[in-house]
């Protein structure tokens, strides 16, 4: 708190004040972890009692509202959560007073969102109580967002959660020529198809493995956008011999897949929008209120560029692929209307070996299985004008750029990320399709 120095006389000259300069973007989202006690994004700055509530110096004079210290204090609407690029359910709300408490009225408040944050009003005025507000519509990427108000020189902070699949703005994951992006539409039936469908499961359904809620927790394998300082933390693997050693940028409110009490894959996605890196953990525990996490495997991508992993190292999935390029994302499907790229699916077994971009194979040596990195695409023939504007989205895909197997599982699951945006009837009308829909693009060597 900055006061002036003790007056002797009344007709001392005041010393000019000093006002504190508005926070950075980082010290933004320090501070709103601080006020969440989210120690993993506040990083290693302590916190203090200031990132509550702030003073700072008042406009002088007698005695009563003005003579002591103003406050700007917090009231309302902190750490809501609201569906990404929606408005928040209750305005955030400041007091501005004096050290008496006593309100003061018409004072400016301004408010300002962190970058990737969402928006706010420029400013509001507070009212005869001391209040003033404002409505806070929330990002479309970023999950983990904060916002400050700042009055008389000093600034208070709020959080605010996105829930949802943050928006990637239609940015092509990997380069154009990457097999993910090719379309594989015209090219050669394998000579095995009928055989490696079979063993898949040619009547299993089509099954959207993602969707709404399931299980009481978001239904498909989620994912954050961060920003590029998010701070990092260390990783330890059981598999440390195939993971990148990291550090891994991962939020405190990293979503894990089927909720923080899983027992199943434990999937957690993290992409770094502004370096456009991809960070993978499979089995992933956090510590220490998230500042270090253990987990199975990890791997980090570059994507914008072709590099694979090793070949025969894993990755936080069964045949070294990324995970995210392959799911079905909500922001690609009702937003931009296109998936350009490979979607992912599951199989119940698979053989011991594995095709390119795979590196690697989690099955049996049984050759009519299919190989991890087998690609299939829906066939041509298939009519998919009878289904609805979000799901002909997804099929176009299949017919044109078809799904990777990825992993184990149950027979023609195709992975999306989940979002209370879906209509999850819609997404089931994908199971009128089956696995004899499909066919197997022609493979390239087998590396076992």
């Amino acid at each position: 708190m900055h006061r002036p120095p003790p007056r002797v006389l009344r007709a001392a000259p005041r010393p000019a004040r000093v006002l504190a300069p508005p926070p950075s973007p980082r010290s933004i989202r320090r501070i709103a972890a601080c006020a969440l006690g989210l120690v993993a994004v506040a990083g290693a700055v302590s916190c203090s009692s200031s990132d509550r509530v702030a003073t700072a110096p008042g406009n002088g004079g007698g005695p009563g509202a003005g003579s002591a210290d103003t406050v700007l204090a917090k009231v309302s609407g902190d750490s809501q959560t609201a569906t990404l690029g929606t408005t928040l359910a209750n305005p955030v709300v400041v007091r501005v007073a004096d050290a008496k408490n006593t309100p003061l009225a018409g004072i400016t408040v301004t408010w300002a969102a962190a970058a990737g944050s969402g928006t706010l009003p420029t400013s509001s005025v507070t009212d005869a109580n001391g209040y003033a507000s404002a409505q806070w519509t929330l990002d479309n990427s970023y999950i983990g967002d904060s916002a400050t108000a700042s009055a008389a020189g000093h600034h208070v902070s709020f959080a605010a959660f996105g829930n949802g699949s943050g928006d990637l703005g239609g940015q092509q994951i990997f380069p154009a020529d990457n097999a993910w992006n090719a379309d594989i539409s015209t090219q050669p039936v394998d000579t095995n198809s009928g055989t490696l469908i079979a063993s898949c499961g040619a009547s299993a359904s089509l099954h959207p493995d993602f969707g709404t809620v399931y299980g009481g927790a978001p239904n498909g394998i989620p994912y954050v956008v961060v920003h590029g300082d998010q701070a990092t933390v260390p990783v330890s693997f059981m598999y440390a011999a195939e993971s990148d050693a990291g550090p891994y940028p991962i939020p405190a409110y990293a979503p894990i897949e089927g909720g923080a009490a899983s027992s199943g894959d434990r999937h957690v996605l993290v992409v770094d929008a502004d370096h456009w890196r991809l960070y993978e953990l499979w089995a992933a525990y956090p510590a220490t209120g998230g500042t270090s996490w253990s987990a199975g495997s990890g791997a980090i991508f570059n994507l914008g560029s072709d590099a694979l992993r090793p070949a025969g190292w894993t990755s936080a999935d069964a045949a070294g692929l990324p995970i995210l390029p392959g799911l079905v994302r909500y922001d690609e499907v009702a937003i931009h209307h296109a998936i350009t790229h490979a979607l992912r699916f599951t199989c119940p077994s698979t053989q011991a070996g594995y095709i390119a971009p795979a590196r690697h194979s989690a099955g049996v040596a049984n050759t009519s299985l299919p190989p991890m990195g087998m690609r299939v695409r829906l066939k041509a023939s298939v009519s998919i004008s009878g289904y609805s504007a979000n799901v002909q989205v997804i099929l176009s895909a299949l017919q044109r750029y078809g799904m990777f197997v990825a992993d184990n599982g149950s027979a023609f699951y195709v992975s999306g990320a989940p979002d209370p945006r879906w209509d999850d009837d819609d997404l089931h009308t994908l199971s009128q399709l089956h696995g004899s829909d499909f066919e197997v693009v022609q493979m390239g060597t087998i590396s076992h």
